[in-house]
């Protein structure tokens, strides 16, 4: 920070003082020359009384910037590596050691995290380039793949800034309690372990599913609950609860007791599992029955279809679902509802609201817990809600039981008592042993593991349930901030929340100072429900206790809804959202339910895609979907199950409200409810969801209803721009009847085209005969001779015009208008238009019949201009157009991955066509005439796609040429829909397409959009906001081919889309598909742990992952049949949903298209099979299986951390780690794109893990029958059924599960048992096709270390916000508790040469690679941590420091070590920095960030806890500007204080003892800026002291500090002046001539403000300097009461003192010339105002002295500012006022000054008499008045600026008095009265509008001669405006001043109150 950050602090400060002191002396003081009456004010309330959280904040109109991202919670991770601890150098020069942790060849290297750039932005996919640059032939709905996305290198790991949402945890009501700060987030008590839950004793949770809560009866009270919520107003009675939810008797027995002032601790788990021994468990009663939605019993009677008994297998259950079971039955609580507020805290009426926009009261209710569709059961509560605490560094939640109801008291003591920090340390690593399966979060019943594997365990480690002393935590809600900003519409930004969440959404530093209003269309309640235009106004919070903070308010959007919601917000009021001045959208994922109301989360979904048609009758579907089950599916995605067209593809639906015909039997006509009944079954029985896709942009060609409705297609009629098109279409017709009739055989153009030539041929039959004959450029142009006939019309009867300029004819150019009908020359032009601009007069012309000629002639020679260039418009249209046809040819006919069908004909046509026609084929002449007769409706455009258009336009609208020039890639079987803009553009098509969706979203779970980047995405929205409103729950994925992340998160924020299908097939090489897998979804390994109040970052759009779509062609066609198994093993490791399409997994060798295939799919046996049947040893389904259930695992489990390793150019491994157990699993694959036999054997790297081996998961492989098979893509032969889809019979897939290293074929352990690593090396057996699974935990010292960590961290709480952190360690408390502010200088900040001013060779961390930190103390490791930890990236310098050694830690411990003070808290950090040691190198980074920021918060905490209530009470702003108290103020001996008087009444400063026995007074000083302005002689000015001195010491309560330097710098005044220089006060300078008055404003601050402050002024002041030319008088010799100094001050200026500095000279100033060591001040009898300085110096805070002997600016002070400053003269005002007040009071001695002339004549004037000349003369000779008046203005030339105060008074330099300058607000805020208020305004006001930039205010006019505003101090050129930074205070803003960002809003808005 440069020194002149204070001096600009002054400028801020006085500018608010400015107008705060107008607003007074506008209220209380009449105006020159008027009286104004006074207006009664209402009394304020005392500040005291907090704002209640109910009631809406104050205006937003204050100056801030946004409360700082609160720092993290802390959690745990890890990964299958790791590396050895290095030896630490000594500090305090740190090096790490060569060899790294991540650098053996051999070792599974530590995750490189993913690197975030600036402003990172998922990576755009390329798109799939058509041959020759063509698009691709049109087919009856084929999708091409989907083209990857290109991102980083796997093994870079790079990170994509996201965030990962959690699960849906449902909120509680808020706890309100009367006279409480605002909003404090709800507490709900940290979930129990398993072990907890058996021995616990146990209370009833809340029922999460009811809305309506039953009404409690009078004699059964409120069961008794740890954590209470307010009771709701008598006169509001909860709802009474339905019949079928009844609650549990076991609530009326338990009375609600009275909450004790202060209830005790419960005890700690660990005592209570200590009370009940480990019995047997109990047996698991019953799970209770599910209770029905609303829809339920409409469900339940649903017809059954036949043979509806689905298979299921009772599997047995593991030890969690155990405990699961036996978790009570949740039940229903009363609702809570908020206290109405008090009037004097309602907020202000709002504005009129519209139609649209529903106005919140300013204390809404509570918001009530989102209820799913039917009652989640408690069978896993306990598991599922231990991880939900343990997770917080990734976004997972748990539901959670609603809190009961808390009495006014109990809350009271709750507040009282800060809360603890989410806890997730108590849970998952324990010193003798490691859980093998996390606790659950959402998913309530996970699959059981098979019977072979381990038993898992879930224990508590005694260390942490020792330190946990409280008993349960309470764990906080989830809350996101997202900063608004002016102009910032994020439309195209992701962001991803859960219900349950909250939503903070807070102003930017560009919105403060502005009347805000924000609107969401998100409801406030469940039951409000969802629409779209519908807003409601959001009231602002705040959460500061002190009243008028306008820094730290906001808005909140609790989430009760699934789906996209959009907000915004508007200024002053406004509710229009066209005058948004900034939104965006957030994306609310689905709470989706399986079985009995288990909760699945998306990152478990594992989706198989089925083609309904190949299923057969309905009464086989069970058997043939039996196969997903088996396989370990858990969602079905249905293709569409409505009537198919004539082509029969899947995606041409012939009846949008008719059932497929194909699954009809006879006799026996099934529905859409038999279908229903089916899906029902299987969500309960087999937990499986489902899903279908709705086809909404286009209809078979077939559809009955367009012979009625035509008009809902794009054709000839309603669409006549597509009639060229048309024409061209029937041109392409016409030669492929000719070619397939051989009539061009003999030009070049067989039957059968089969090479290349063929294609040329066509190619010049197209451009010389077909297209020739249609004249298509005819229907784009005019006809000449008609328009030039009118023309002659026009111009016969008319006056010639004059002759029209140039500007005029190119203003109104005449071009063609386009004949909207499309016919042939039937364009025109504006004949007005052209009568202007040739019907001129000619005088060459014999005659008017000659000129008229002659106008015609010219008119003519412009139209045909204009056709000619029309013609080459078309023309070029048509050149793409053959282009594309032949690039389709080309690609059915030749290409090898096209369908090569050579031969043409009417079924295979040389082209698709893009219309449907009407009646047979006739000549081109009758066709064009239909196309405009009354049949035109039915010449339909087909729809498709259109490779790499914008996928927001319509490719069918009027100005799109993709018919004409054949871009579409089309689908011949469907035709294209046409919606218009709104339902009532075609009311059918809307109707019926709102029907077919609404019973979709009834019957299927979830909806597919297909070809969603060509719908209409205004109807998808109508579509899907009709699907929500039946089913609220929806998952909605789709296909987005717009190759652009951007573009895609459009989509998905205005559909609400949960997942995008991605797939593995878009890799050509497994490192490409590694990428994917790393891509798509999870945290790296290692992540940092995550507090649950955090920043609202962007996401990635969640993905399902397949390993095939339905779309696309077999592996074993692209890569090959032995790479089927490795692929989809590496698919099934991604963190994100998965899915597969069905015959991947019974190896199916070949595409199931979706339009060609006829067969059905094979059914399910469970023991051997037949022909038509598939069982799990088919193919890979007991691979698929296995894979599904571990991927399935991983995701419930929250291993959400991944890893990628390319081992070799085949070999990719995956690790998925749990950042709470710190276990890993470990996937290894071979994967195969070419056969395994041409794959070269290469040495393959050994797995090394720095940890223990559990288990070998499993290990399959494929193998051929044959050995010759390795060598070819597909072995064997494959023989396709002729009935049944069938696939490959030559493959022997081999499987085992949970093996001992022992047992395993593919690896070796090497390694020994007592090794810190594992080792293993693969064998010869491990081959292409290959995959290996290991499951791998911490050794037991690491998790131990682990332990003790997550036992100290437990130790850490919070209180109402994040950033309010405490300690519960006794020991800790003590240590904090003992450190003063001065401490905690020295802890947390210092900078680099501060340290090194201490003489122990110590100073900055140096981090290689990055630099030395900013500070020595904490703050200089948590900034970069706060950047890094954000977006993980682990790849920072930082972390990678960290993993390498150990030296960062030690030089915390070690510079603490120094000062007793510390020495106690260096023990603290060595004793836990010491843990760290034995964990694993790659947790380094994650651990050390948790410790670090955890005491960082806590010393903070201290530091506020002593800088008084309105600092500690404040907001986030508030606090964190009360840092920079800590951050300037600390004690430096190279730059002490002077002595004070001994003789100093208590307290006095602290004393140290110096080498030589001395006592040395050691008081804290203040920093001119940082850092190079912080020791020595550069460290203590008096200017800047003064001016920091209010903010840092006394708004801070440090008054003793700032008595201290008041006094310190008393002592040093000499020639009536403070120093500028202090120097410790022997070596002062004495050149500046505003410190001493900034000295006076200082003290009368402090008299203001301290208690008794008045007394300072008989303090004893030793004074220096007695005298001008006395030498340096010992401490106490001379001393002085300050009043008298002050005294002495004045008086000298009112006499006048004129002196050389001494020792003048080049050692003391290297620039200055010798006449700018002479100084002068003293005041003008005439006005009062102070005067000093001259040309030659600068005695004001714009100090800049020039140094420049190139430029000849050298001794030249930029800006002298001599004369009498504006600011001097305001402080001086203000002093005299202070002063004389003081006086009159008493409490200060004198009252005037005198001057003696030369004569001897004497002066005298009183302080009154001295203040009130100056009030008389500032407005006369510092304004300059809006309007010229010649009398008062002797030198109007001067003059550029009016409706100003200038910046000086009879300055040397004839133009600087009339210079317009930041400097006159500090004037008018110390002394308003002097000035008249209307003019102030139109200052300020100028002020506003001329300096004020977005970073600060600049120091000069923009437009004065001398500006300029880039400073730059290297400069060294010959410009004297510019060379050494001569401009410094000729522009240029400061931009460390962002405070004073928006100033001007806040000081109108402000005044206007």
């Amino acid at each position: 920070m440069a020194i002149d950050a204070m001096n600009f602090l002054l400028v801020l400060w006085s500018w608010l003082a400015a107008v705060l002191s107008l607003t007074a002396a506008m209220s209380e003081a009449p105006a020159k020359g008027k009286v104004i009456k006074k207006k009664k004010v209402k009394k304020a309330p005392a500040p005291a009384a907090p704002i209640d959280e109910g009631t809406s904040g104050p205006t937003l109109a204050a100056a801030a910037a946004p409360a700082p991202a609160p720092p993290p919670a802390v959690a745990t991770p890890a990964p299958a590596a790791s590396s050895v601890k290095k030896s630490a150098p000594q500090p305090p020069e740190p090096k790490p050691g060569k060899e790294q942790a991540s650098s053996a060849p051999n070792v599974a290297p530590v995750p490189a995290p993913r690197k975030n750039k600036v402003a990172p932005e998922p990576p755009q996919p390329k798109a799939a380039a058509a041959p020759s640059g063509e698009p691709e032939p049109a087919v009856p709905r084929t999708t091409p793949k989907a083209p990857a996305p290109k991102a980083p290198k796997v093994t870079q790991n790079p990170s994509a800034l996201k965030e990962t949402p959690e699960p849906m945890a449902p909120s509680a009501p808020t706890k309100k309690a009367p006279q409480e700060a605002p909003r404090t987030l709800q507490q709900v008590p940290l979930p129990k372990t398993p072990q907890e839950e058996s021995k616990v004793p146990k209370e009833l949770p809340v029922s999460k599913a009811s809305q309506e809560v039953p009404k409690t009866p009078k004699e059964a009270p409120a069961p008794k609950s740890s954590v209470e919520t307010p009771k709701a107003p008598k006169e509001e009675s909860a709802p009474k609860a339905p019949k079928e939810t009844p609650a549990p008797k076991a609530s009326k027995a338990v009375p609600a007791p009275k909450a004790p002032k202060e209830t005790p601790a419960p005890k700690a788990p660990q005592e209570l599992l200590k009370e009940a021994p480990a019995a047997k468990a109990p047996v698991a009663p019953k799970a209770p029955k599910e209770e029905l939605a609303p829809k339920a019993a409409k469900e339940a009677s649903a017809p059954k279809v036949p043979q509806a008994t689905l298979p299921s297998k009772e599997t047995p259950k593991t030890p969690q679902e155990a405990a699961a079971v036996r978790a009570p039955q949740e039940a229903p609580g009363p609702k809570t509802l908020q206290e109405k507020p008090k009037a004097s805290q309602e907020a202000p009426a709002a504005p009129k609201a519209s139609k649209e926009i529903i106005k919140v009261p300013a204390e809404p209710a509570a918001p009530k817990p989102a209820a799913p569709q039917s009652q989640v059961s408690p069978r896993a509560a306990a598991p599922a809600a231990a991880a939900s605490g343990l997770r917080q560094g990734h976004d997972r939640e748990v539901n959670r039981p609603v809190e009961a109801s808390q009495s006014p008291r109990q809350q009271e003591a709750e507040e009282a008592s800060p809360r603890k920090l989410t806890n997730f340390f108590k849970m998952g690593v324990h010193d003798d042993g490691v859980v093998t399966q996390e606790p659950q979060t959402q998913q309530v019943r996970a699959p059981a593991p098979t019977a072979a594997a381990p038993t898992p365990t879930t224990k508590v480690s005694s260390t942490v349930a020792a330190a946990q002393g409280e008993g349960p935590s309470h764990q906080q809600a989830q809350v996101r901030v997202l900063t608004l900003n002016h102009k910032d519409h994020l439309d195209s930004t992701l962001f991803r929340l859960q219900k349950g969440w909250i939503l903070q959404l807070r102003p930017g530093p560009t919105l403060l100072g502005r009347q805000v209003s924000v609107f969401t269309n998100h409801p406030e309640r469940p039951e409000d429900g969802f629409t779209r235009t519908k807003y409601r106004h959001l009231q602002w919070k705040s959460d500061s206790h002190n009243k008028g903070d306008d820094t730290a308010l906001y808005v909140e959007v609790t989430l009760v809804m699934a789906g996209s919601f959009h907000y915004y917000f508007t200024y002053d009021d406004s509710e229009n959202k066209d005058k948004a001045q900034g939104s965006g959208f957030f994306l609310v994922d689905p709470t989706l339910i399986v079985g009995t109301n288990e909760v699945l989360q998306q990152d478990c979904v594992q989706c198989q895609t089925v083609l309904s048609k190949n299923l057969g009758p309905l009464p086989d579907w069970e058997q043939r979907l039996q196969v997903a089950h088996e396989s370990g599916y858990n969602m079905i995605h249905f293709t569409p199950i409505q009537e198919l067209g004539d082509s029969n593809s899947s995606y041409s639906l012939k009846d949008q409200h008719k059932l497929n015909i194909e699954f009809q039997i006879p006799d026996n006509e099934f529905t859409f409810d038999d279908v229903e009944v089916l899906i029902k079954k299987m969500k309960q029985e087999w937990k499986m969801l489902s899903l279908t896709d709705i086809v909404l942009n286009h209809t078979a060609n077939e559809t009955p209803w367009l012979q009625e409705h035509p008009e809902s297609t794009y054709n000839c009629n309603n669409s006549p721009h597509l009639r060229p098109a048309y024409l061209l279409d029937r041109v392409l017709h016409h030669m492929t009847l000719e070619v397939m009739d051989g009539k061009w055989k003999d030009r070049g153009i067989p039957v059968a085209i089969k090479e290349e030539k063929h294609i040329e041929a066509v190619k010049n039959a197209l451009h010389n005969y077909f297209l020739p004959q249609v004249k298509l450029h005819e229907f784009y142009t005019v006809d000449i001779e008609k328009m030039v006939e009118e023309f002659r019309r026009r111009i016969s009867c008319t006056v010639p015009s004059i002759k029209t300029s140039a500007e005029e004819v190119s203003k109104n150019k005449l071009v063609i208008k386009q004949d909207p009908q499309y016919g042939r020359k039937t364009c025109t032009v504006d004949m007005d238009i052209a009568v202007r601009l040739y019907n001129l007069p000619k005088p060459e012309a014999s005659d008017e019949a000659d000129r008229v000629v002659r106008c015609c002639s010219e008119f003519r020679r412009h139209l045909e201009h204009l056709n000619e260039q029309r013609a080459s418009e078309i023309q070029a249209h048509l050149i793409k157009a053959v282009s594309c046809c032949l690039g389709t040819i080309r690609y059915q006919r030749l290409q090898p991955d096209g369908p090569k069908i050579a031969a043409v004909s009417k079924d295979n046509p040389l082209v698709p066509p893009y219309f449907t026609h009407y009646g047979k084929d006739t000549t081109l002449e009758e066709e064009e005439a239909l196309m405009f007769g009354p049949k035109a409706s039915f010449l339909m455009a087909h729809n498709g796609w259109v490779m790499g258009d914008d996928p927001l336009k319509n490719f069918a609208r009027e100005e799109s040429y993709v018919y004409l020039r054949r871009e579409l890639v089309a689908w011949g079987d469907s035709v294209k829909l046409r919606y218009g803009n709104e339902p009532k553009d075609s009311p059918y098509l809307w109707d019926l397409m709102r029907r077919y969706c609404e019973y979709t979203a009834r019957i299927f779970h979830g909806i597919r959009l297909d070809n969603c980047h060509s719908t209409p995405i205004h109807v998808a929205e109508y579509m899907l906001d009709a699907a929500r409103k039946v089913r609220p729950d929806l998952y909605v994925i789709a296909e987005l081919f717009t190759n652009s992340d951007l573009t895609d998160n459009i989509f998905i924020n205005r559909l609400g889309i949960n997942s995008l299908i991605r797939e593995a097939m878009s890799a050509p090489d497994s490192h490409e598909e590694g990428r994917l897998v790393y891509r798509y979804g999870g945290e790296p390994v290692g992540a940092f742990l995550l507090p649950p109040v955090r920043p609202l970052v962007p996401s990635i759009a969640h993905a399902m992952f397949l390993d095939l779509t339905h779309d696309n062609r077999s592996p074993a066609e692209v890569r090959t049949a032995w790479d089927m198994l490795p692929s989809t093993a590496l698919v099934s490791m991604a963190c994100c949903a998965t899915g597969s399409n069905r015959g991947y997994d019974e190896l199916v060798p070949h595409h199931i298209h979706v339009v060609d295939e006829q067969r059905v799919y094979a059914a399910w046996s469970e023991s051997s099979t037949q022909r038509g049947e598939v069982n799990k040893k088919s193919g890979i389904i007991e691979c698929k299986n296995l894979l599904n259930k571990l991927h399935f695992e991983l995701g419930a489990s929250g291993f959400n951390q991944v890893f990628v390793d390319q081992v070799t150019e085949h070999v990719v491994t995956v690790t998925r780690h749990n950042p709470v157990s710190h276990q890993s699993v470990v996937l290894v694959a071979y994967t195969s794109f070419r056969p395994p036999a041409q794959i070269k054997a290469t040495n393959i790297r050994p797995l090394k893990v720095q940890g223990r081996l559990e288990e070998i998961i499993f290990e399959m492989q494929v193998k051929g029958t044959k050995e010759e098979d390795a060598d070819k893509k597909i072995p064997g032969v494959f023989v396709p059924d002729l009935e049944f889809i069938n696939g490959l019979e030559n493959f022997n897939v081999e499987v085992k599960e949970h093996l001992t290293p022992a047992q395993s074929t593919f690896v070796q352990v090497t390694s020994s048992s007592d090794s810190d690593m594992t080792v293993c090396e693969y064998t010869s057996k491990f081959t292409p096709g290959s995959v290996i699974a290991f499951r791998l935990s911490l050794l037991p010292r690491a998790q131990s270390a682990v332990n003790k960590i997550r036992g100290t961290l437990s130790e850490f709480g919070y209180k109402s916000r994040i950033s309010e952190v405490t300690t519960h360690n006794p020991v800790l408390t003590d240590i904090v508790n003992g450190l003063s502010l001065v401490d905690l200088n020295r802890i947390l900040y210092r900078c680099d040469d501060e340290e090194k001013d201490e003489g122990r060779g110590w100073g900055a961390y140096n981090i290689p690679n990055y630099g030395p930190l900013l500070y020595c103390g904490l703050q200089g490791v948590v900034s970069v941590l706060s950047e890094i930890r954000v977006v993980n990236d682990l790849g920072h310098p930082l972390c990678g420091n960290l993993r390498d050694g150990d030296w960062l830690p030690d030089y915390i411990v070690g510079r603490l070590k120094f000062e007793p003070s510390t020495q106690r808290l260096a023990g603290w950090l060595e004793e836990v920095f010491g843990y760290l040691r034995d964990v694993p190198r790659y947790l380094i980074p994650a651990y050390f960030d948790s410790i670090v920021t955890s005491i960082y918060l806590t010393l903070i905490n201290r530091a506020w806890a002593l800088m008084g209530e309105f600092i500690s009470e404040g907001s986030n702003f508030v606090k964190a500007l009360g840092l920079c108290s800590v951050q300037f103020c600390g004690t430096v001996k190279s730059a002490l204080l002077p002595p004070l008087s001994p003789n100093l009444r208590d307290p006095k400063p602290p004393s140290f003892t110096d080498g030589s026995g001395n006592q040395i007074q050691l008081s804290a000083t203040i920093a001119a800026g940082l850092p190079h302005f912080s020791v020595g002689y550069m460290r203590n000015w008096g200017r800047d002291t003064f001016i920091a001195l209010p903010g840092n010491l006394l708004i801070t309560s440090r008054y003793e500090e700032a008595r201290w330097i008041i006094l310190g710098f008393a002592g040093t005044m000499r020639h009536g002046l403070i120093p500028n220089l202090l120097d410790g006060g022997k070596k002062a300078r004495f050149n500046c001539r505003d410190a001493i008055w900034f000295w006076l404003q200082a003290i009368q601050r402090y008299v203001t403000v301290v208690p008794n402050g008045h007394e300072i002024l008989k303090d004893k002041v030793s004074r220096l300097y007695p005298s001008d030319d006395c030498s340096p008088q010992e401490p106490g010799k001379s001393d002085q009461l300050l009043e008298e100094v002050i005294q002495e001050g004045l008086q000298r200026h009112f006499q006048g003192v004129k002196f050389r500095e001494r020792n003048a000279g080049f050692q003391i100033d290297r620039q200055m010339n010798d006449d700018g060591f002479n100084n002068n001040v003293g005041v003008d009898l005439e006005t009062g105002f102070v005067y000093g300085g001259s040309v030659n110096n600068c005695g004001t805070w714009m100090d800049k002295m020039g140094s420049s002997e190139l430029a000849g600016t050298k001794g030249k002070p930029a800006t002298p500012r001599d004369g009498s400053a504006v600011e001097i003269i305001g402080l001086c005002k203000s002093a005299l006022a202070f002063l004389g007040r003081m006086h009159k009071e008493g409490k200060y001695s004198y009252n005037t000054v005198e001057q003696c002339d030369g004569t001897g004549k004497v002066t005298k004037w009183t302080y009154e008499f001295w203040e009130k000349k100056i009030e008389e003369n500032f407005e006369k000779h510092f304004w300059v008045s809006e309007t010229p008046m010649p009398e008062s203005e002797p030198r109007p030339e001067l003059i550029h600026r009016r409706g100003i105060y200038k910046d000086s008074h009879n300055a040397s330099q004839f133009w600087a008095d009339f210079q317009l300058r930041c400097n006159f607000p500090i004037a008018i805020a110390v002394a308003p009265e002097m000035t008249t208020p209307k003019n102030a305004w139109v200052a300020l006001k100028n002020a506003e509008e001329i300096l004020l930039g977005p970073l600060g205010i600049k120091t000069l006019d923009p437009k004065d001669w001398a500006y300029n505003g880039n400073y730059d101090n290297s400069n060294n050129t010959a410009d004297s405006k510019l060379a050494h930074g001569f401009n410094y205070h000729q522009g240029p803003v400061s931009k460390s001043l962002i405070v004073l960002i928006n100033i001007f809003p806040v000081i109108y808005n402000r005044l206007s109150v």
